[in-house]
């Protein structure tokens, strides 16, 4: 059984940024503290960390650990980011970059690429800098979109002759958005428990009536996006998320592309809907993306 514990945690710190931006935006705004109140919106979305969930420690055992060197545009010194990598023994299997959600390292989302790792990709995972034993910064909305970038050069270069599919979990479901938008080798796109902006996500909150929007500065901006991807694209959603409603997965599918496909897990949360619509993933994998995924339950 997952534990209401994480999920709770995280709503009251998103319903904190909500409430916050109200009150010290305009303050900040008018006494110059704009790079502080910047700096703050980066600490409450990300949460970064190099803590992991405790589910996550066994179902990372037996990964493998990669590193990934760039050098992100705007320092000098290069970056490294950490990453597990969990192959397919088949040659020609397909590619899953998996982009976690806030919080947690990698390993808290060891068990959903394993699940991935069932239904037939190989799969790599990522720490964005601040996380894990990545780079210790913290982290921003760009240099999010630069890991990412960073981790699908690694896995071209890895993996040159299958096809490589996008996943993002939560937060990662905008910067797997803006990847897919990207690159032109991407042979798809998987979003799961994600929304179309980080206003939309605080205007489902308590304090979502006020008028906060002017004062984030980290949007990740899916909604405005999605329409430039050129990969199948699939969304998945649990019909009991408490903390990203449906409805904003819902609006984000309407603005996709075609070909495209929505997938509400009934009675999934926004931890479980992966295990829960392991059946529907199968479908959807099949019917949208042609695949025919082997091994798994």
């Amino acid at each position: 059984m997952t534990s209401v514990k994480p999920l709770l945690r995280a709503r009251t710190l998103w319903r904190r940024l909500a409430a916050a931006l109200a009150a010290v935006g305009l303050v900040a705004g008018l006494l110059g503290g704009c790079a502080t109140l910047d700096q703050q919106q980066r600490k409450w979305i990300f949460q970064p960390s190099e803590r992991t969930w405790w589910g996550g420690l066994q179902a990372a055992e037996g990964m493998e650990d990669v590193w990934i060197e760039f050098q992100p545009g705007d320092q000098r010194e290069a970056a490294k980011l950490h990453g597990l990598w969990l192959p397919q023994a088949r040659p020609g299997a397909p590619v899953l970059l998996y982009l976690h959600g806030a919080r947690y390292d990698v390993r808290g989302s060891a068990h959903r690429m394993r699940r991935m790792h069932d239904l037939g990709f190989s799969v790599l995972g990522i720490d964005y800098r601040g996380f894990g034993r990545s780079t210790a910064e913290l982290p921003s909305e760009t240099m999010a979109y630069e890991d990412a970038h960073a981790a699908w050069r690694w896995l071209a270069a890895r993996e040159p002759a299958a096809p490589r599919y996008i996943f993002g979990h939560s937060l990662g479901g905008a910067i797997a958005v803006h990847l897919a938008t990207q690159v032109r080798d991407a042979s798809g796109l998987i979003v799961e428990g994600s929304f179309t902006s980080i206003p939309a996500v605080v205007g489902t909150f308590k304090w979502g009536w006020l008028p906060v929007g002017p004062f984030i500065t980290q949007r990740f901006d899916a909604a405005a996006r999605i329409g430039q991807v050129r990969s199948p694209v699939l969304v998945v959603h649990g019909s009991a998320d408490r903390l990203i409603s449906p409805e904003l997965g819902r609006a984000l599918f309407e603005r996709a592309p075609q070909p495209k496909r929505f997938v509400l897990v009934e009675g999934g949360s926004h931890h479980n809907t992966n295990s829960m619509g392991q059946p529907q993933y199968r479908q959807a994998l099949a019917e949208l993306f042609g695949l025919a995924p082997t091994g798994g339950h």
